[in-house]
């Protein structure tokens, strides 16, 4: 059961945000602990900025306890990227805001719909996003040969 959460600040921030490295250095990690090195999607700041990905970052007490992005893909389609909420504060409601916030900015920027991976072992994951509405569609992109991905779709 999710428990409320302290008042969360959510702001814009860019690729090379100070804050943001050291949240997606944490995911990195967990990822790289579950999964083998080439079923690990890194971003790149080149890629970041070719694909117009747009970071988010939230704080609480004016600490960064999570991030995501989302890029886009075509003129309909845009990715849920690098969702990470920091295990310190799980439980409590963040992990819908940030995903609420990201799905805001995707239909103002008139996308139609909002992909993403995850993977198979990631299970409080899958059931995270099957319950906000996201439902299972074959693999695209770079993880079509991809053991380990799930990939999810919502119609915004």
């Amino acid at each position: 059961m999710e428990r409320n959460l302290l008042p969360v600040e959510i702001q814009d921030v860019p690729t090379n945000h100070p804050e943001l490295a050291p949240l997606i250095t944490q995911l990195d990690r967990y990822l790289f602990e579950l999964y083998p090195p080439e079923e690990v999607f890194i971003i790149d700041e080149e890629k970041a900025i070719k694909n117009e990905m747009q970071f988010i970052i939230a704080y609480i007490d004016n600490l960064a306890v999570g991030c995501g992005a989302i890029m886009r893909l075509d003129d309909k389609y845009a990715e849920l990227k690098r969702f990470f909420v920091d295990p310190s504060v799980r439980n409590r409601g963040l992990a819908r805001t940030l995903l609420s916030e990201l799905e805001r900015r995707a239909r103002d920027k008139q996308f139609d719909y909002l992909r993403l991976e995850t993977g198979a072992k990631q299970v409080e994951a899958v059931r995270f996003y099957i319950k906000h509405e996201f439902y299972e569609i074959p693999k695209f992109g770079e993880y079509v040969d991809c053991p380990s991905s799930l990939c999810y779709e919502k119609k915004l």
